[in-house]
């Protein structure tokens, strides 16, 4: 895929967002509350901003996980900790494994000024985890701050990708497979992190077979090649309005600012090279 500017600002802020996800320090936040295992803990810390929200409505949100999988998580999360517990545990983790992983203490109060100003600019409209996000107090630590920004502008694309794959008539599923078959995330690591079965797996391929966009050997054909595309495309296009509202200037002092911090997480291997984002460096 073609970097442009939404998706350059994409790979530049991930990592920064990834460290709620990645670090130890939201584990043993979420664990201290009573939550039991990763998955309860990653479903919990990035739908808390909904408030108390039910399986079905997180599993449509977030898309591409089985559902299963959301409902081992949820409600149960609910009945060990509210949302406010869980949105001040995972602020906390942030604080802690930013603190550890930066032990220079860079300064982050022009890169937290920036982020906000872009944050600020990005679309909300139909975009549930942005506005959600975006809803919460900003946290006064400039580190904290930008870590905020980085979550609005993550979930306000994700909900913007969410709206171009239904738009492509992609399930979640077939979202995974054509992604992996464009050079995403492999496919073993898919059904590690999303927990779509061989057989759900088999069942779509088939349906995309029968739409002529994967051939026999599971590859995209030029029309599911195109059809992806499609679907990257739209994403960058709905993200970069919030780019283009903040200027060419501030949009690239942001990525100078914040890429050598992400390169940081990524080369301290904190994210996996092979990782459910597909975010590739």
């Amino acid at each position: 895929m073609t970097d442009n500017r939404a998706r350059r600002m994409w790979k530049t802020l991930e990592p920064f967002n990834a460290i709620t996800f990645f670090a130890p320090e939201t584990r043993q936040a979420t664990d201290a509350l009573g939550l039991k295992g990763g998955w309860m803990s990653y479903f919990a810390c990035r739908s808390a901003p909904l408030g108390a929200a039910s399986p079905e409505l997180v599993t449509a949100v977030f898309y591409n996980f089985h559902p299963s999988m959301v409902s081992r998580a949820l409600p149960d999360a609910w009945t060990r900790a509210t949302p406010e517990q869980v949105l001040a545990a995972r602020l906390g983790a942030v604080d802690l494994a930013v603190r550890r992983l930066f032990p220079d203490a860079p300064e982050f109060g022009r890169a937290a000024e920036v982020a906000r100003q872009a944050a600020e600019a990005a679309p909300l409209g139909g975009r549930a985890l942005g506005a959600a996000n975006a809803a919460l107090d900003w946290p006064t630590e400039p580190h904290l701050a930008l870590w905020h920004a980085t979550t609005i502008l993550r979930e306000s694309r994700g909900d913007g990708h969410v709206a171009a794959l239904v738009a492509a008539e992609l399930d979640p599923c077939q979202a995974l497979i054509t992604a992996s078959a464009a050079g995403g995330p492999s496919k073993e690591l898919f059904h590690l992190a999303r927990h779509w079965s061989e057989e759900e797996w088999a069942a779509a391929s088939d349906d995309l077979r029968s739409r002529g966009l994967l051939d026999a050997d599971g590859a995209l054909t030029d029309a599911g090649r195109a059809l992806r595309q499609q679907v990257e495309d739209t994403t960058d296009a709905l993200a970069d309005a919030g780019w283009r509202a903040l200027g060419d200037d501030l949009t690239n002092e942001l990525h100078d600012l914040v890429h050598p911090l992400s390169a940081v997480l990524m080369s301290d291997a904190l994210i996996p090279p092979d990782n459910p984002m597909g975010l590739k460096w």
